[in-house]
C-alpha cells in the first residue's frame, strides 16, 4: 500500500475545505480500502468523515424523503420510512452484499462505489478506467457477468454494481453535494455518466465535492413497487441483471410506470422506453413483454454476455407481475 495523508473532520467545512490536493473521503470503506490496498486507487489525502453529523433519515413537508450520506445501508433497509414508503428500495438494499458489509456501507458510499470488472481490479491489465488509453480488456475477454450491454461503448463495458442506486432511480430524486465552491443538487439520473471516451469519468462530482445527502421523490400515491434481483447464486452476489418498478394503477389501465435496470448496463439505466409502453394500457403479460423487450432495442451484447437481453426482459416482467400481484 502507497503511503498517503489521513485526516479526521469534525465538520463539513473541515471536510470540504480545499486542501490543495484531490481528497477522497472514507466512511465506511467497503470498497475503497479494498481498492487502496490493491494499488488501484491511489490517494493522496483520505479524509474520515464518520463524526459528521449526517445519518438522519427525515421526511420532508412534501413528501420526500432526505437521507443522510452515513445512513448505513442496514439502517436504511430497515427505517419505517422506507420499508413503509419505497419497499422497493428496501428490497434492494437487503439484495446487495452481506449483512456484516451492509452494517458498514454508508448511503454515499454505495453510490459512489466503483465497478466489480476484474480487468479494472487486477492492477496490469489495460483497462481505461484505470489508466485512460490503455484499452479495454473486457470487450474481447471475459465479459460474461459484470459486463454490459446497455450503455457500452468502445472505451468500456463494466456494469455499475450498486442495488440501491437501481431503486432509486426507479424513485426519482436528487443527490446533494458539498464542496469548496458551495453546495448544488445533481438529479439521480445525472449523477452516474456513461463511459463514452472518458470511461475514468464515472460521476458528476467536482474535486473535493462531498455527497451530504440524497433525497427521494415524494411516493406515487396508490402505487405499488418491487425489486428484483437474479445472480449465479442468492447471497452477497452481483446482478446478472435487476428490476426496480414502481406502478399505478387505475380504472384497470397503468396511470404511472417507472423502471429502472441493473446489471445489464454502465450505469443505473432508466428504461424510458418500457414506460412508455406501460402507461395507458391494462396490465397483462403480454403487455409486460412488449414492453420489457422495448429497453433492449438497442443492446450491444458481447461474446459471453448475450443471455442478459432476454434475463433483463424476464426480470421486467417478473418484477410488474409481483408488483402488480
Amino acid at each position: 500500500m502507497r503511503t498517503f495523508d489521513y485526516s479526521r473532520a469534525d465538520t463539513l467545512a473541515q471536510a470540504i475545505k480545499d486542501p490543495g490536493t484531490p481528497r477522497s473521503f472514507l466512511a465506511g470503506g467497503t470498497t475503497l480500502l479494498d481498492l487502496v490496498k490493491l494499488d488501484v486507487m491511489q490517494p493522496a489525502l483520505l479524509t474520515d468523515i464518520n463524526r459528521l453529523p449526517l445519518t438522519n433519515v427525515e421526511r420532508m413537508s412534501d413528501g420526500r424523503l432526505r437521507i443522510g450520506t452515513l445512513v448505513t445501508n442496514t439502517d436504511l433497509a430497515h427505517h419505517p420510512l422506507v420499508k413503509e414508503h419505497y419497499p422497493a428500495l428496501s428490497q434492494a438494499i437487503l439484495a446487495g452484499a452481506s449483512t456484516a458489509l451492509r452494517n458498514k456501507a454508508t448511503t454515499g458510499g454505495n453510490i459512489m462505489q466503483r465497478v466489480r470488472c476484474g480487468y479494472f481490479r487486477d492492477n496490469f491489465s489495460p483497462c481505461n478506467k484505470r489508466e485512460p488509453g490503455s484499452g479495454c480488456s473486457a470487450i474481447e475477454g471475459h465479459n460474461r457477468s459484470v459486463h454490459a450491454v446497455l450503455g457500452t461503448s468502445e472505451q468500456c463495458i463494466a456494469t455499475h454494481p450498486s442495488d440501491m442506486c437501481v431503486a432509486m432511480l426507479a424513485i426519482g430524486g436528487a443527490v446533494t453535494v458539498q464542496g469548496p465552491k458551495g453546495s448544488r443538487e445533481i438529479p439521480l439520473a445525472d449523477f452516474h455518466l456513461l463511459p463514452g471516451n472518458t470511461p475514468w469519468v464515472e460521476h458528476a462530482l467536482a474535486a473535493n465535492e462531498l455527497i451530504t445527502h440524497v433525497t427521494l421523490d415524494a411516493p406515487i400515491p396508490g402505487s405499488r413497487s418491487y425489486y428484483l434481483k437474479l445472480r449465479d447464486r442468492h447471497s452477497y452476489q452481483f446482478a446478472l441483471a435487476s428490476s426496480a418498478v414502481i406502478v399505478s394503477v387505475s380504472g384497470g389501465v397503468i396511470r404511472q410506470a417507472r423502471v429502472a435496470l441493473g446489471g445489464v448496463a454502465t450505469k443505473p439505466w432508466r428504461a424510458l422506453e418500457t414506460e412508455q409502453a406501460l402507461v395507458g394500457n391494462a396490465p397483462s403479460q403480454a403487455l409486460f413483454a412488449r414492453a420489457a423487450q422495448a429497453a433492449f432495442a438497442n443492446a450491444q451484447p458481447y461474446s459471453q454476455n448475450a443471455y442478459k437481453i432476454p434475463l433483463g426482459q424476464q426480470a421486467i416482467v417478473r418484477s410488474l407481475r409481483n408488483a402488480l400481484a
